[in-house]
């Protein structure tokens, strides 16, 4: 026992795997415990411990959050659980959290979703309603992944428009991701990207078999074999517009024209590659869908309008500009088809083979043509045009530009010949157009033709006006711009008509005679009034349209010699309710008009007060807070 208190130290008073006694007989001196009492077994000394420093516990810290981190990763485990997540809400919240998820998650394709978790989507849900424009800088392969992510749980993407500029930063990259998210996309325009290639579009083809609408516009780097994907795996394309794109040619519109039966509308333009090969095929396959033909531009020959002529029975709408290889004889055998039976307008550009026989051959073989436009087409002569008014006796308008040849004669000729269905005729910059100098048979009339626009013709004058207000009694709408030669009797010969447009910019020669005249005989049926650059117009016109004008909602004054009692008058009248009303150039018109202005902004939707040198500054920022409810302009 002694032994038990006679210890040196503490690792004396217990001694592990040996016994507290020196003589094993002395175990017996003490009772006995029982079984029911545990043994008791001192405890050893807890080692030292040292704190670490706070550089090793940061660090530690940092390696325990970087193991435990989700993005340690490999890409094939997170798409494996991108995949898998269970709408495109939550794929959406997972691209927001970097750039490298965002090209992850649209890197999935439809086809790659886990279908078992997908929600479904209620009979409710607008499918590709969603609409997107990326212009300029702001067109990247980033902007489109975000888009691709973004609509797809809200809609999804309908329509899209990417135009680039300068130096292009959309990829095929961005393509793919729309490609891969964007199952709905409907309508797909792209203009100006030389970095998108046939990858690219081979995205969109694989992953957008819905596309119906597709515009290439300056796409150098697509060639046919993107366009023969598209044609292969989008059935539904309807719409197809080709503009500037040197390295698509006749096998990509063959592809086209086989694959796609439901095409509706083509233009094809300034396409070097594209010849009367594929014109051809595209006519021949989609002779009963295709409605609108635009060719503009092209190394195509007679052949194209041949083909044109014969197979186009469901056109209704065509374009031709800029064919310099189409001679008369193409556009002869085109209105000798009788294919164009259903052609409603017609335009034709800057096409050397327009000449008298071939204009007369297309006016004979499109009897239901109601519109017409024929421009920059120095062959044309008079002849031309009568014969062409003569065969299209369904005739409703017709536009003449730049038809040098035309003159005074072939002007009313047109107008005799086309029949009672003619609305509205106009020329623009004809230098053939003289006066006449003979006047017209009696029993001559047009009633028909409501709407006559005569611009920048400098031969037009006052003995063909007379003519007009006696041939055309019914006028409405009459646009005379830049015509010198009319003088104040000229004008005046167009008063019995009941006029609602009238627009005279340009006609230095306008005089305040006239304009009161007009307002007083159409007073109740005048609406807009256009008196841009007429110098002699003064106070005086503006007194006798505050008078007589009820229902005038336009009004250009635009460098007229008004003045603040003018606008004065304006403002006085109980009966004008001015919506849009133009001073620009007005140089007399001061701040002393604030208060009229005031008063005619209760209706103004539009007020123009630029190069108003006499209107201060202050001035236009009260009218600016004051009528907030009108579009300013200074």
């Amino acid at each position: 026992m002694s032994q038990i208190f006679s210890f040196a130290g503490e690792n004396d008073f217990y001694r592990r795997g040996g016994s507290v006694y020196s003589n094993p007989n002395e175990v017996n001196l003490l009772l006995s415990l029982g079984s029911l009492v545990d043994s008791y077994y001192p405890p050893c000394k807890r080692s030292r411990v040292v704190a670490p420093s706070s550089s090793s516990l940061f660090s530690a810290f940092e390696e325990e959050k970087k193991t435990v981190s989700i993005d340690v990763l490999p890409d094939e485990c997170l798409f494996e659980i991108f995949r898998r997540l269970p709408g495109p809400q939550e794929r959406s919240s997972c691209a927001s959290v970097s750039k490298h998820w965002l090209s992850l998650v649209t890197s999935i394709r439809q086809n790659e979703l886990d279908v078992n978790v997908v929600s479904n989507k209620s009979d409710d849900d607008c499918e590709g309603c969603l609409s997107r424009s990326l212009d300029g800088k702001k067109a990247t392969d980033v902007r489109l992944a975000a888009i691709a992510v973004g609509t797809a749980g809200r809609g999804g993407l309908g329509k899209l428009s990417i135009r680039g500029s300068g130096v292009s930063k959309v990829s095929d990259v961005g393509l793919r991701s729309i490609g891969r998210s964007c199952f709905s996309l409907g309508s797909l325009s792209l203009s100006n990207l030389s970095t998108v290639t046939d990858n690219g579009l081979l995205e969109i083809a694989e992953g957008c078999s819905q596309l119906e609408k597709l515009d290439l516009s300056r796409c150098n780097a697509i060639t046919d074999k993107g366009l023969v994907a598209i044609a292969e795996k989008c059935p539904n394309l309807s719409e197809l517009t080709l503009e500037a794109c040197s390295s698509i040619g006749d096998e990509g519109i063959q592809a086209v024209a086989r694959s796609c039966s439901k095409l509706k509308s083509v233009s094809i333009k300034n396409c070097p590659l594209v010849r009367d090969q594929g014109i051809a095929a595209l006519l021949s396959n989609t002779t009963y869908s295709l409605k609108k033909l635009k060719l503009q531009m092209l190394n195509v020959t007679d052949v194209s309008l041949a083909v044109v002529g014969h197979y186009g029975l469901s056109v209704t709408e065509l374009v031709l500009a800029g064919l310099s290889h189409v001679t008369e004889k193409g556009f002869w055998v085109m209105g000798n088809g009788i294919g164009l039976q259903k052609l409603n307008s017609l335009t034709i550009t800057a096409c050397q083979g327009v000449t008298d026989m071939g204009i007369e051959s297309v006016g004979k073989g499109c009897p239901n043509m109601k519109k017409a436009l024929i421009s920059k087409s120095p062959l044309l002569s008079d002849k031309g045009l009568v014969s062409f008014a003569k065969g299209s006796l369904s005739l409703e308008s017709v536009q003449l530009e730049e038809c040098h040849r035309v003159t005074q004669f072939g002007f009313f000729g047109s107008l005799l010949n086309c029949g009672a269905k003619l609305k509205a005729f106009s020329m623009v910059n004809c230098l053939g157009i003289r006066d006449l100098t003979t006047g017209l048979p009696a029993s001559s009339h047009c009633s028909g033709l409501r709407s006559l626009s005569v611009r920048n013709c400098p031969g037009f004058g006052d003995a063909n006006l007379a003519a007009v207000g006696k041939l055309c009694p019914q006028l409405e709408d009459i646009e005379l711009c830049g015509l010198k030669g009319v003088t104040e009797s000229g004008f005046l010969h167009l008063l019995q008509s009941s006029l609602v447009k009238v627009n005279f910019s340009g006609c230095s020669s306008l005089t305040d005679r006239v304009v009161s005249a007009i307002s007083v005989r159409n007073g109740w049926t005048l609406e807009a009034l256009n008196m841009d650059g007429c110098t002699k117009i003064s106070d005086a016109s503006l007194v006798s349209i505050a008078a007589n004008c009820q229902i005038l909602s336009d009004l250009d004054l635009s460098k007229c010699s008004v003045s603040d009692s003018g606008i004065q008058a304006l403002a006085s009248s109980g009966k004008l309710k001015l919506q849009i009303l133009s001073m620009a150039g007005c140089s007399m018109v001061t701040d002393k008009s604030l208060p009229a202005i005031v008063k005619l902004g209760s209706t103004l939707l539009g007020l123009n007060l630029q190069q108003c040198r006499s209107i201060s500054c202050s001035t236009v920022d009260f009218l600016v807070e004051r009528l907030y409810k009108c579009d300013i302009l200074a």
